[in-house]
């Protein structure tokens, strides 16, 4: 079973997702728009963090960060 989460949505109609497919293979999903063909990527998620600063990146970051809201350690 593949799980997803939503990373961002652009302006422009471009979509990304965190997703996790059956084999625990864990990676960014890019869904083009329609008007620029509509095109579907995976992308391995350290390619996609130093691809850019965007938005889409921005959104990851702050979930990985969110990892240590949850059970912070003290070093």
């Amino acid at each position: 079973m593949t799980k997803a989460r939503k990373l961002y949505s652009s302006p422009n109609g471009d979509r990304w997702y965190l997703l996790r497919d059956a084999s625990g293979e864990i990676f960014v999903r890019h869904e083009a728009n329609v008007e620029s063909g509509g095109a579907v990527s995976h992308i391995e998620i350290g390619d996609f963090l130093s691809s850019g600063r965007g938005p889409e990146h921005q959104e990851l970051l702050r979930l990985i960060g969110t990892l240590l809201d949850d059970e912070a350690a003290h070093v």
